[in-house]
């Protein structure tokens, strides 16, 4: 690599008279470095995406149902509250904010290589030989300050470094999309948290109320024993039964209160303080229509996606950097400066200097670094590609199974429901006949068993239908508005991939 050196302007040379040329091609090769690398080819699914979800029916239309804050439409002021609070305190959100400011210094130091380097620098040196005054004149004292700007600049002809400079932002874009993608995970879990605190307290209030029926009829069957009208066995088998009520309570009081513990983590609380009241009104949310739009839209919608997009689009743009590897590289150096001079007591007029040097390298011989190199970022291409189009399979499956839990659960909640209402009329009439002595306790335990069974069985398919509904809501990609660091986080993958 030999520099082209332009010589120093004559002492008399007026400093106007730089060359114009040099300030013009310069100019020129500013623009050229300044284009962005040509878009990528967008990456396609590996299986061809249906027009509709097999399980949503008529729920194909109207994707506007979930637009917005999705979790309003629950009607639950206490959730609405929760979710809210967590969406602006959450550790995780607060993480990926901070990924996000990562990524976008990563991307401005990465365009920051497209542009020259300016420096200043500055010297001063004096010799003082001190030698007789008639040897100096052969020999003078010297003093002298100088003071100049450097400018150094790679000029990006092959387009590698226009190439990492949209891999980064690219990799801002992914960050972007990891904030919305926090922000649903969290609104989502706390939606699930507060109705799986919501089903353990209806569960307990269920068993809690059969348990004091069971006692009472123990105690019934105690006293009957007293008289002579049942068994020591009918006694047993009552308080038997009391125990078994009684002994599913401290479960239910553990899932309630390990659902308070993660509801006050989620909101970045304190555990150890009650996050809801469990005397606070609740009621299950009535079933209604969510549209799903088709799968395609996933791509446009699922945080998770739009970053699994931008990543291909990351190592795609890595590559054309690795393959520019093989191109010639151009570097321009300068430097321009004023120097004062004094020789012995005679001061110098000033004058200015200046230095520029173009330099041309090339790759003629490297052992295979460069090729090893492009290899090695292809296979991350191909990989990150891989992992977008297992995403988007995993996407349509989520939707699929949360509509087909959410049709089977609604039928089953149904079904159910009859259930327990026929249950609890001939519990009724148990009662009635074993006080009547027209059924012994055997027959009443039995009911009592069944109606417990059916109802917290019931219990547990409201709760698996809504939550079905938040999974449903997670899967399409919730309806979050977005924040200051998501709200671009698809322009950049709509770009690159035009």
């Amino acid at each position: 690599m030999k520099p082209f050196t332009q010589p120093a302007p004559n002492r008399n040379r007026h400093p106007g008279a730089r060359p114009t040329r040099l300030v013009s091609a310069a100019a020129a090769l500013t623009i050229l470095s300044a284009c962005s690398a040509p878009p990528v080819q967008p990456p396609t699914p590996s299986v061809p995406l249906s027009a509709a979800f097999a399980q949503a029916g008529s729920a194909a239309a109207a994707v506007q149902v979930f637009d917005g804050a999705w979790w309003a439409g629950y009607g639950d002021p206490v959730l609405t509250a929760l979710i809210e609070a967590s969406l602006s305190a959450n550790q995780d959100v607060a993480v990926a904010l901070q990924r996000v400011a990562q990524a976008r210094a990563g991307r401005d130091a990465a365009a920051s290589r497209l542009w020259p380097t300016v420096g200043v620098q500055a010297s001063a040196s004096r010799s003082d030989s001190g030698l007789p005054q008639a040897v100096k004149q052969g020999m003078p004292d010297t003093r002298a300050l100088r003071a100049g700007v450097d400018v150094a600049w790679e000029i990006d002809l092959a387009g590698g470094v226009r190439a990492a400079r949209d891999a980064a932002q690219a990799d801002a874009a992914a960050a972007a999309a990891g904030v919305q993608g926090a922000r649903l995970l969290v609104a989502s879990e706390v939606a699930r948290q507060y109705f799986v605190l919501r089903s353990a307290e209806e569960r307990l209030r269920i068993v809690q109320a059969l348990a004091a029926a069971q006692r009472e009829t123990a105690t019934r069957v105690a006293s009957r024993l007293r008289e002579g009208e049942a068994s020591a066995f009918d006694l047993d088998r009552a308080r038997a039964e009391a125990g078994a009520l009684d002994a599913q309570v401290p479960p239910l009081r553990t899932l309630a209160g390990t659902s308070q513990t993660r509801l006050a983590v989620l909101l970045g609380r304190n555990p150890s303080a009650r996050v809801v009241d469990e005397n606070a009104g609740f009621a299950w949310p009535a079933a209604r229509e969510i549209g799903t739009g088709q799968p395609s839209e996933l791509l446009r919608r699922r945080p998770d996606l739009i970053a699994a997009e931008s990543r291909v689009a990351a190592e795609t743009l890595r590559g054309a950097e690795a393959r520019a590897q093989y191109w010639p590289k151009l570097f321009l150096s300068a430097l321009f400066g004023r120097e004062d001079l004094r020789l012995n007591a005679l001061d110098l007029a000033p004058v200015h200097f200046s230095n520029v040097a173009l330099a041309f390298a090339m790759p003629v011989f490297n052992a295979g670094r460069i090729d090893a190199g492009v290899r090695a970022q292809s296979a991350r291409a191909d990989e990150a590609l891989l992992a977008w189009q297992k995403a988007v399979l995993v996407a349509v499956q989520e939707v699929e199974d949360s509509l087909l839990v959410r049709t089977q659960e609604a039928e089953r909640a149904t079904a159910l429901a009859s259930t327990v209402e026929h249950r609890r009329r001939a519990l009724q009439r148990a009662q009635s006949l074993q006080r009547e002595g027209q059924i012994d306790l055997l027959v009443l335990l039995d009911v009592q068993r069944s109606v417990l069974s059916s109802e917290l069985t019931l219990a547990d398919s409201r709760l698996q239908q809504v939550l079905a509904d938040v999974q449903l809501y997670k899967a399409l990609g919730g309806g979050l508005e977005p924040t200051r660091a998501g709200s671009a986080m698809t322009s950049f993958a709509e770009r690159a991939f035009q």
